[in-house]
């Protein structure tokens, strides 16, 4: 049974990224091949338990996705031989095991009486949830009914214990699995807001609790099941997890546009699967605390211990928003015509630490005014409070996006919704990082003189993603417009555009910069007084926002070493336009001092922190690092210090480095290498060499070329080199041979690696300690570096 792969629409793609015809045409065929297998699999499995006769108190039913007809062709057959207790039961299960067997189908496989099949699944949470999906194939219609009845009898009447369990189990897959929306790489079946949360849902209803799932979230199912179809057809494989290199042909087998249409695609019903399962599990959670405190002894009907009635509470949050069973409602003299009540309901919510209810975000979204532009006052007030909730916001935030209001309230958001993020250091799709930067921003509020600019410039910093070209110049652009929209005076206006234009100034510049060079708070000065008199706000806002953006991305985005040289360089600009005098380059500190002054050379180990202090000479950076990648440390950071205690000119090195696997190395032999280094005792090109040859080479995922930048007007001092390329060992070793072979010194090296990828500027000079300015030479250190790099 295999299916022809569907060939994509000819139509160009819509708003939403798909072309409708083609994406319609191939679905629509996945859909089909589906139904016509589950019908040829009934006639073919029927006729194996009818082949002998047609016993009436035997029946064949499926379970799992084939009782639920959803079977994809990698996917297994779930069967269950019910039987009354008859002798000859394994000869007839054999005659139609064996031939599924032949078939190559994989399959699950049980035979029970109905008692026994209803003990298991009352000791079996899984095989409970199959068999609430069991569906008669051939045999006794009335045994197949008995099973279904006593299943779900039991279900029901288990159902506080059971649910319990349920979502026990669900939050531990969730923590294994992550959130499919976010995901590179998903399983499109078991992470969170995938198929089987889906199936939960279906066997949450079955218990009576909640509703059975709606249009929106059947029609997301569906998309993941056809997703998942085409994955299977495309590999040939019983996988559910989408890699990389799959996607652009199961984006073509959908009939979409190209990979990023399928994981926008993929990434908006995943999350319309996640908003539903929340609304559910809040119920299931008011259910099985009320039947808890049922059974502790709490008189039914919410009496009083006096046996007075208490009614429902309705709590006032805000101005038209109430809190009625652990979420917010409209107040019933709500004002639906207010342009601010959405907003205002919304950040009441959000202060409140409480989720909308679904039923009040749908009216406001069907009756409610929305704030014409430019915005008044009470609503540009109330965006800002719902963002200065922090992280009770993003919920909130993801109940209006479900409703479709946040585009309506912001057009722009349109071209980042769901747009997906290649780079492994970001965790969120665009917007999703967008509010989680403004709900972290609004813990640094009491950082700045204007909360407001700060929290919608962190909603707002990436927005120009959505547009061709440099995402931060476009981005301003959009924040232009977006800031007169909200009601931003003029000049607050700039300033919003100014933090999107420059949202990466600081910590591009404090990581790839030296800041002791004059000519790099120079830098960071310029671009503030594009709004002349508020330079000083803007530079407070740009270092709170780079935390707040920082965290937003991941933890390889953002650390306390990055978090020190921000705001080190944040205060010296602020020092400068403040009129005042930067601090002067840092001093050696006593320890330092010490290893200086030690005659020849000196080494200290000290965990992860190595320090090096030693005659200045060609290479002695890339050979320290040299030494470290022979004990199989990667380097995290370098930096470079000057002594000027001695007239020969010392050297500092400071190195943060770490153990690619396993336990660090012993710091007294790391000592003693380092130390063979110095004295020109120790082999670390030929070492290094032989180790690069007994390697092995384990094949990886696609990385981007390095790329080598020579930075015009960076110093005045030296000549500035910034290497960008995926981390690997021994790379800061590599990038110094390269520049040593075009006789060329490291002055000053900043070197820093963020996750997977390493940054790293040299401050160099030629062998007259002047800076390169010859093109030819330039373009052989270009050509050189990106050589050693292959």
């Amino acid at each position: 049974m295999t299916l022809a792969t569907p060939r994509p629409g000819d139509r160009p793609a819509g708003p939403g990224g798909t072309g409708a015809d083609g994406a319609g045409t191939a679905r629509a065929a996945l859909a089909a091949a589906r139904a016509s297998r589950a019908a040829e699999l009934d006639r073919w499995l029927g006729s194996l338990l009818t082949a002998g006769g047609t016993p009436d108190d035997v029946a064949l039913i499926a379970v799992g996705s084939h009782g639920r007809r959803d079977l994809t062709p990698g996917g297994d057959l779930d069967l269950v031989l019910l039987h009354r207790g008859r002798a000859d039961i394994a000869e007839i299960a054999d005659r139609i095991w064996y031939p599924v067997w032949d078939s190559g189908l994989r399959l699950d496989h049980s035979v029970r009486t109905v008692h026994e099949a209803r003990t298991v699944a009352r000791g079996d949470l899984k095989a409970a949830l199959g068999l609430l999906s069991a569906r008669r194939i051939a045999g006794a219609h009335a045994l197949a009914d008995e099973l279904r009845a006593a299943v779900l009898a039991d279900w029901r009447a288990d159902a506080p214990v059971r649910l319990a369990d349920l979502s026990a189990m669900c939050r531990e897959r969730w923590d294994g699995q992550g959130e499919l929306a976010f995901l590179l790489e998903p399983d499109l079946k078991e992470a969170r807001g995938g198929l089987r949360d889906v199936h939960v849902m279906h066997a949450v209803a079955a218990s009576w609790v909640a509703s059975a799932p709606g249009g929106r979230v059947r029609d997301a199912h569906d998309l993941l099941l056809d997703v998942r179809h085409a994955l299977h057809e495309v590999t040939g494989r019983s996988t559910d997890r989408l890699v990389l290199q799959e996607q652009e042909a199961v984006a073509h087998a959908l009939g979409l546009l190209d990979r990023d249409v399928l994981q926008r695609s993929i990434a908006e019903a995943a999350r319309t699967i996640t908003y539903a399962a929340s609304h559910l599990w809040r119920r299931v959670d008011r259910f099985t605390a009320s039947q808890g405190r049922r059974a502790g002894g709490q008189r039914a009907g919410g009496q009083r211990a006096g046996g007075q009635k208490r009614g429902v509470e309705r709590r006032p949050v805000g101005d038209g928003a109430v809190e009625h069973e652990g979420e917010v409602v409209l107040a019933r003299n709500a004002d639906l015509d207010d342009p601010a009540l959405v907003l205002r309901v919304a950040a009441a919510a959000a202060q409140a630490g409480l989720p909308l209810a679904p039923a009040t975000v749908s009216r406001l979204a069907e009756n409610a005014a929305l704030p014409a532009a430019p915005w008044p006052a009470e609503a540009r007030d109330a965006l800002v409070a719902l963002l200065g909730a922090g992280p009770a916001a993003i919920g909130v935030w993801e109940a209006l996006d479900q409703a479709g209001l946040v585009v309506r309230l912001l057009p722009d958001w349109e071209r980042v919704r769901n747009r997906p993020q290649r780079n492994p250091v970001h965790r969120f799709t665009v917007d999703r990082h967008l509010v989680e930067a403004a709900a972290g921003a609004a813990a640094l509020t009491r950082d700045v003189s204007r909360p407001d600019l700060l929290l919608v410039g962190a909603l707002l910093h990436d927005i120009g993603k959505g547009w061709p070209g440099d995402h931060s110049t476009s981005g301003a652009v959009v924040a232009r417009d977006l800031g007169a929209r909200l009601g931003f005076p003029e000049e607050d206006v700039s300033v919003l555009e100014t933090l999107v234009r420059h949202h990466l100034l600081l910590p591009e510049t404090a990581t790839r910069r030296d800041i002791d060079d004059p000519v790099t708070v120079r830098t960071v000065t310029a671009a503030v007084a594009e709004v002349p008199g508020r330079e000083r706000e803007i530079i407070e806002l740009l270092a709170a926002l780079a935390i707040a953006d920082g965290n937003a991305t991941g933890p390889a985005a953002w650390g306390a070493w990055k978090a020190r040289l921000v705001a080190e360089l944040a205060r010296r600009s602020a020092a400068a336009l403040a009129g005042g005098t930067p601090p002067p380059a840092p001093v050696l500190g006593r320890d330092r001092l010490a290893l200086v002054r030690h005659d020849g050379g000196a080494v200290r180990v000290s965990g992860s922190r190595i320090t090096i202090a030693a005659p200045d000479r060609p290479g002695l950076l890339w050979r320290a690092a040299g030494v470290l990648a022979l004990h199989r440390l990667a380097v995290k950071t370098a930096r470079t210090i000057s002594s000027t205690e001695d007239s020969a000119g010392t050297a500092v090195l400071d190195f943060t480095a770490v153990p690619e696997y396993g336990t660090p190395p012993d710091p007294a032999g790391l000592e003693a290498d380092l130390r063979r280094m110095l004295a020109d005792r120790l082999d670390v090109a030929g070492l290094l060499e032989r180790r690069a040859r007994s390697a092995r080479v384990r094949p990886g995922v696609t990385v981007p070329p390095p790329r080598v930048l020579i930075v015009d007007d960076a110093s005045r001092t030296a000549t500035v080199v910034e290497v960008r390329a995926h981390d690997r060992p021994g790379l800061l070793w590599r990038i110094g041979q390269a520049l040593g072979a075009c006789g060329l010194r490291v002055r000053a090296a900043r070197v820093d690696t963020l996750g997977a990828e390493a940054v790293d500027v040299f401050y160099v000079v030629d062998e007259n300690g002047r800076p390169v300015e010859d093109p030819a030479v330039l373009a052989e250190v270009r050509t050189g570096i990106l050589a050693s790099l292959r």
